[in-house]
């Protein structure tokens, strides 16, 4: 599962999770899954979504994620009064904010993308929609 290797410091304030996102266009691949919503995605729901499209295409194409988990959370043990500290971190999440692009698909048709999202979607808690790149802009920025 995605963790960073080396933090700072290992433990972190909750935040607010606002603002606007950044990565809001495809870039690597012709397909992408971009988020609507605003919520927190854990590396194991990253995981299992990335498995998910990993099967729909049969392992050809390239996929791409654009989502790391950089945020660890932390839980006090059951049965633990309130107090003594804070807790171990338990897992690491994403903050999603809307319009960040998750995942990102290359060199599979359309229809075969467009099912490998939905299988995606359905692994995440976020309301997802899926995004092309403009063939346009590809043109405009070549001259």
């Amino acid at each position: 599962m995605l963790q960073p290797k080396r933090t700072k410091f290992r433990k972190m304030h909750k935040g607010r999770n606002r603002g606007l996102a950044q990565g809001t266009d495809v870039s690597f691949g012709t397909f992408g899954l971009k988020a609507v919503g605003r919520g927190r995605l854990t590396a194991r729901q990253i995981e299992a979504a990335r498995r998910a499209m990993t099967r729909a295409v049969k392992r050809q194409g390239k996929i791409w994620i654009r989502v790391f988990p950089d945020k660890p959370i932390t839980e006090k043990p059951l049965e633990v009064r309130m107090g003594k500290g804070k807790g171990n971190v338990e897992y690491w999440v994403a903050l999603i904010q809307p319009g960040k692009v998750l995942y990102e698909m290359d060199g599979v048709p359309e229809e075969v993308a467009r099912e490998a999202f939905k299988l995606a979607a359905a692994k995440l808690v976020v309301l997802l929609v899926t995004k092309w790149r403009n063939p346009w802009l590809l043109l405009s920025s070549a001259r």
